[in-house]
Protein backbone atom coordinates (compact mmCIF):
# COMPACT_ATOMS: atom_id res chain seq x y z
CA UNK A 1 0.00 0.00 0.00
CA UNK A 2 1.50 3.35 -1.03
CA UNK A 3 1.41 6.57 0.98
CA UNK A 4 -1.68 8.02 -0.68
CA UNK A 5 -3.62 4.78 -0.18
CA UNK A 6 -2.67 4.80 3.51
CA UNK A 7 -3.96 8.35 3.93
CA UNK A 8 -7.19 7.47 2.11
CA UNK A 9 -7.72 4.47 4.40
CA UNK A 10 -7.00 6.52 7.53
CA UNK A 11 -9.40 9.30 6.54
CA UNK A 12 -12.17 6.85 5.69
CA UNK A 13 -11.71 4.94 8.97
CA UNK A 14 -11.59 8.06 11.15
CA UNK A 15 -14.67 9.48 9.44
CA UNK A 16 -16.59 6.29 10.13
CA UNK A 17 -15.52 6.20 13.77
CA UNK A 18 -15.63 9.89 14.73
CA UNK A 19 -17.94 11.77 12.34
CA UNK A 20 -20.85 9.63 11.23
CA UNK A 21 -21.96 8.61 14.77
CA UNK A 22 -22.18 12.33 15.64
CA UNK A 23 -23.84 13.52 12.42
CA UNK A 24 -27.16 15.27 13.25
CA UNK A 25 -26.45 14.53 16.92
CA UNK A 26 -23.87 17.05 18.11
CA UNK A 27 -23.80 20.41 19.90
CA UNK A 28 -22.12 23.44 18.37
CA UNK A 29 -19.59 25.65 20.14
CA UNK A 30 -17.64 28.79 19.25
CA UNK A 31 -13.91 29.45 19.17
CA UNK A 32 -12.53 32.77 20.43
CA UNK A 33 -12.56 34.11 16.88
CA UNK A 34 -16.25 33.25 16.55
CA UNK A 35 -15.77 30.26 14.25
CA UNK A 36 -17.96 27.24 14.77
CA UNK A 37 -16.67 23.89 16.04
CA UNK A 38 -17.99 20.69 17.62
CA UNK A 39 -16.63 17.77 19.61
CA UNK A 40 -16.44 15.93 16.30
CA UNK A 41 -13.94 18.48 14.94
CA UNK A 42 -11.69 17.92 17.95
CA UNK A 43 -12.03 14.12 17.84
CA UNK A 44 -11.19 13.95 14.13
CA UNK A 45 -8.20 16.28 14.49
CA UNK A 46 -6.84 14.22 17.40
CA UNK A 47 -7.27 11.00 15.42
CA UNK A 48 -5.53 12.47 12.36
CA UNK A 49 -2.73 13.79 14.55
CA UNK A 50 -2.11 10.22 15.69
CA UNK A 51 -2.56 8.49 12.32
CA UNK A 52 -0.84 10.74 9.78
CA UNK A 53 2.67 10.98 11.34
CA UNK A 54 2.78 7.19 11.36
CA UNK A 55 2.39 7.35 7.56
CA UNK A 56 4.89 10.18 7.09
CA UNK A 57 6.63 11.46 10.25
CA UNK A 58 6.27 15.24 10.03
CA UNK A 59 4.38 17.79 12.19
CA UNK A 60 0.69 18.54 11.76
CA UNK A 61 -1.23 21.81 11.55
CA UNK A 62 -4.96 21.60 12.23
CA UNK A 63 -7.71 24.19 12.08
CA UNK A 64 -8.64 23.62 15.72
CA UNK A 65 -5.13 24.39 17.05
CA UNK A 66 -4.33 27.72 18.65
CA UNK A 67 -3.07 30.26 16.15
CA UNK A 68 0.30 30.67 17.86
CA UNK A 69 0.96 26.93 17.60
CA UNK A 70 -0.09 26.86 13.95
CA UNK A 71 2.32 29.69 13.16
CA UNK A 72 5.19 28.11 15.09
CA UNK A 73 4.82 24.80 13.24
CA UNK A 74 4.53 26.52 9.84
CA UNK A 75 7.65 28.63 10.46
CA UNK A 76 9.75 25.71 11.70
CA UNK A 77 8.85 22.83 9.36
CA UNK A 78 9.80 22.32 5.70
CA UNK A 79 7.27 19.46 5.57
CA UNK A 80 3.97 19.19 7.40
CA UNK A 81 0.47 17.76 7.36
CA UNK A 82 -2.32 20.34 7.06
CA UNK A 83 -5.80 19.19 8.08
CA UNK A 84 -9.31 20.53 8.34
CA UNK A 85 -11.08 17.91 10.47
CA UNK A 86 -14.53 18.98 9.30
CA UNK A 87 -14.69 21.58 6.55
CA UNK A 88 -18.24 22.90 6.44
CA UNK A 89 -19.00 22.61 10.16
CA UNK A 90 -22.14 24.75 9.81
CA UNK A 91 -23.47 22.27 7.27
CA UNK A 92 -22.48 19.37 9.53
CA UNK A 93 -24.32 20.66 12.61
CA UNK A 94 -27.43 21.56 10.59
CA UNK A 95 -27.67 18.17 8.93
CA UNK A 96 -26.69 19.43 5.47
CA UNK A 97 -24.72 16.61 3.81
CA UNK A 98 -22.04 18.84 2.26
CA UNK A 99 -18.94 18.74 4.46
CA UNK A 100 -15.61 16.96 4.32
CA UNK A 101 -12.39 15.90 5.96
CA UNK A 102 -9.45 17.59 4.21
CA UNK A 103 -5.83 16.41 4.47
CA UNK A 104 -2.78 17.75 2.64
CA UNK A 105 0.92 16.96 2.84
CA UNK A 106 2.92 20.13 2.15
CA UNK A 107 6.57 20.63 1.28
CA UNK A 108 8.10 24.12 1.46
CA UNK A 109 4.67 25.75 1.39
CA UNK A 110 3.24 23.76 -1.52
CA UNK A 111 0.95 20.74 -1.42
CA UNK A 112 2.24 17.43 -2.78
CA UNK A 113 -0.60 15.15 -1.63
CA UNK A 114 -4.26 15.85 -1.01
CA UNK A 115 -7.25 13.84 0.22
CA UNK A 116 -10.79 15.19 0.66
CA UNK A 117 -13.63 12.92 1.81
CA UNK A 118 -17.35 13.50 2.22
CA UNK A 119 -18.45 10.87 4.77
CA UNK A 120 -22.15 11.14 3.83
CA UNK A 121 -21.82 10.74 0.06
CA UNK A 122 -18.80 8.46 0.38
CA UNK A 123 -16.95 10.39 -2.34
CA UNK A 124 -13.17 10.32 -1.91
CA UNK A 125 -11.16 12.89 -3.89
CA UNK A 126 -7.39 12.53 -3.96
CA UNK A 127 -4.26 13.66 -5.77
CA UNK A 128 -0.48 13.50 -5.72
CA UNK A 129 1.80 16.06 -7.30
CA UNK A 130 2.61 15.01 -10.86
CA UNK A 131 0.44 11.89 -10.72
CA UNK A 132 -3.08 13.14 -11.42
CA UNK A 133 -6.31 13.42 -9.44
CA UNK A 134 -9.15 11.01 -8.80
CA UNK A 135 -12.67 10.64 -7.51
CA UNK A 136 -12.49 7.19 -5.96
CA UNK A 137 -10.94 5.14 -8.82
CA UNK A 138 -11.97 7.47 -11.65
CA UNK A 139 -9.54 10.02 -13.10
CA UNK A 140 -10.53 13.69 -12.95
CA UNK A 141 -12.05 15.64 -14.56
CA UNK A 142 -15.29 13.73 -15.06
CA UNK A 143 -16.57 16.46 -17.37
CA UNK A 144 -14.65 19.06 -19.39
CA UNK A 145 -15.56 22.71 -18.88
CA UNK A 146 -16.45 25.03 -21.77
CA UNK A 147 -13.87 27.45 -23.12
CA UNK A 148 -15.94 30.56 -22.45
CA UNK A 149 -17.95 31.98 -19.56
CA UNK A 150 -21.26 31.90 -21.41
CA UNK A 151 -22.88 28.63 -20.39
CA UNK A 152 -20.54 28.13 -17.40
CA UNK A 153 -21.56 27.30 -13.83
CA UNK A 154 -19.50 29.17 -11.25
CA UNK A 155 -19.07 28.62 -7.53
CA UNK A 156 -18.81 32.06 -5.90
CA UNK A 157 -18.52 32.94 -2.20
CA UNK A 158 -19.94 36.49 -2.14
CA UNK A 159 -19.44 37.35 1.51
CA UNK A 160 -15.65 37.71 1.28
CA UNK A 161 -15.48 39.65 -2.00
CA UNK A 162 -14.89 43.39 -2.44
CA UNK A 163 -18.26 45.14 -2.63
CA UNK A 164 -17.75 46.49 -6.14
CA UNK A 165 -16.88 43.06 -7.52
CA UNK A 166 -19.80 41.44 -5.70
CA UNK A 167 -22.15 44.04 -7.19
CA UNK A 168 -20.86 43.37 -10.71
CA UNK A 169 -21.41 39.65 -10.20
CA UNK A 170 -24.96 40.22 -8.97
CA UNK A 171 -26.07 42.62 -11.69
CA UNK A 172 -24.04 41.53 -14.74
CA UNK A 173 -22.51 38.07 -14.17
CA UNK A 174 -20.52 36.60 -17.07
CA UNK A 175 -21.61 33.03 -16.26
CA UNK A 176 -24.96 31.32 -16.72
CA UNK A 177 -25.49 30.00 -13.18
CA UNK A 178 -23.94 30.39 -9.72
CA UNK A 179 -23.64 28.20 -6.61
CA UNK A 180 -22.12 28.31 -3.11
CA UNK A 181 -22.46 25.30 -0.79
CA UNK A 182 -20.39 26.31 2.24
CA UNK A 183 -17.45 23.88 2.20
CA UNK A 184 -14.35 25.15 0.40
CA UNK A 185 -12.63 21.79 0.11
CA UNK A 186 -15.54 20.19 -1.75
CA UNK A 187 -15.99 23.28 -3.90
CA UNK A 188 -12.40 22.86 -5.11
CA UNK A 189 -13.13 19.19 -5.82
CA UNK A 190 -16.35 19.91 -7.68
CA UNK A 191 -14.44 22.34 -9.89
CA UNK A 192 -11.75 19.70 -10.44
CA UNK A 193 -14.43 17.19 -11.40
CA UNK A 194 -16.13 19.56 -13.85
CA UNK A 195 -19.30 19.88 -11.81
CA UNK A 196 -18.43 23.58 -11.50
CA UNK A 197 -16.66 25.29 -14.37
CA UNK A 198 -15.25 28.29 -12.50
CA UNK A 199 -14.48 29.18 -8.89
CA UNK A 200 -14.08 32.42 -6.92
CA UNK A 201 -13.40 32.94 -3.23
CA UNK A 202 -12.29 36.15 -1.54
CA UNK A 203 -10.24 34.64 1.29
CA UNK A 204 -9.54 31.09 2.48
CA UNK A 205 -7.48 29.76 5.34
CA UNK A 206 -4.55 27.42 4.71
CA UNK A 207 -6.54 24.27 5.52
CA UNK A 208 -9.39 25.39 3.25
CA UNK A 209 -7.29 25.26 0.09
CA UNK A 210 -4.26 23.06 0.82
CA UNK A 211 -5.70 19.78 -0.48
CA UNK A 212 -8.34 21.14 -2.87
CA UNK A 213 -6.05 23.43 -4.85
CA UNK A 214 -3.70 20.51 -5.54
CA UNK A 215 -6.60 18.28 -6.61
CA UNK A 216 -7.76 20.95 -9.05
CA UNK A 217 -4.27 21.44 -10.47
CA UNK A 218 -3.74 17.72 -10.93
CA UNK A 219 -7.10 17.50 -12.72
CA UNK A 220 -5.83 20.04 -15.26
CA UNK A 221 -7.38 23.15 -13.73
CA UNK A 222 -5.72 26.57 -13.55
CA UNK A 223 -5.69 28.87 -10.52
CA UNK A 224 -4.38 32.16 -9.16
CA UNK A 225 -5.35 34.73 -6.55
CA UNK A 226 -7.23 37.97 -7.15
CA UNK A 227 -4.01 39.99 -7.13
CA UNK A 228 -1.30 37.47 -8.05
CA UNK A 229 -0.75 35.00 -10.86
CA UNK A 230 1.22 32.46 -8.78
CA UNK A 231 -1.30 30.98 -6.37
CA UNK A 232 1.26 29.15 -4.22
CA UNK A 233 3.43 32.23 -3.67
CA UNK A 234 0.68 34.29 -2.05
CA UNK A 235 0.58 34.80 1.75
CA UNK A 236 -0.51 31.43 3.16
CA UNK A 237 -2.87 32.23 6.02
CA UNK A 238 -5.60 34.01 4.03
CA UNK A 239 -5.58 33.47 0.29
CA UNK A 240 -8.12 34.42 -2.37
CA UNK A 241 -8.80 32.07 -5.25
CA UNK A 242 -9.72 32.36 -8.92
CA UNK A 243 -9.88 29.02 -10.74
CA UNK A 244 -11.36 27.24 -13.72
CA UNK A 245 -11.27 23.85 -15.36
CA UNK A 246 -9.15 24.83 -18.37
CA UNK A 247 -6.83 27.66 -19.39
CA UNK A 248 -9.11 29.34 -21.92
CA UNK A 249 -11.97 29.58 -19.44
CA UNK A 250 -9.61 30.56 -16.63
CA UNK A 251 -8.17 33.48 -18.57
CA UNK A 252 -11.62 34.79 -19.45
CA UNK A 253 -12.77 34.45 -15.82
CA UNK A 254 -9.61 35.97 -14.30
CA UNK A 255 -9.65 38.92 -16.72
CA UNK A 256 -13.33 39.61 -16.05
CA UNK A 257 -12.76 39.57 -12.28
CA UNK A 258 -9.76 41.88 -12.55
CA UNK A 259 -11.69 44.20 -14.83
CA UNK A 260 -9.47 43.76 -17.88
CA UNK A 261 -11.94 41.85 -20.03
CA UNK A 262 -15.71 41.49 -20.34
CA UNK A 263 -15.54 37.67 -20.90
Amino acid sequence: MNRLEKVVDAVRRISKEEILPRYRNVERQRNRDGSLFTEADIAVQDALKEALPSIHPVPLIGEEMEEAKQTAIWDAADELWCVDPIDGTSNFVNGIPFFAVSVALMEKGKSVLGVIYNPVSGEMFSAEKGRGAWLDEESLPLRHSPGRMKGAIANVDFKRLPKDLAARLVFSPPYTSQRNFGACSLEWCFTAAGRFDAYLHGGQKLWDYAAGALILEEAGGILCTMDGDDFWESPPWTRSAIAAGNRELFEAWRNWIRGTDTA
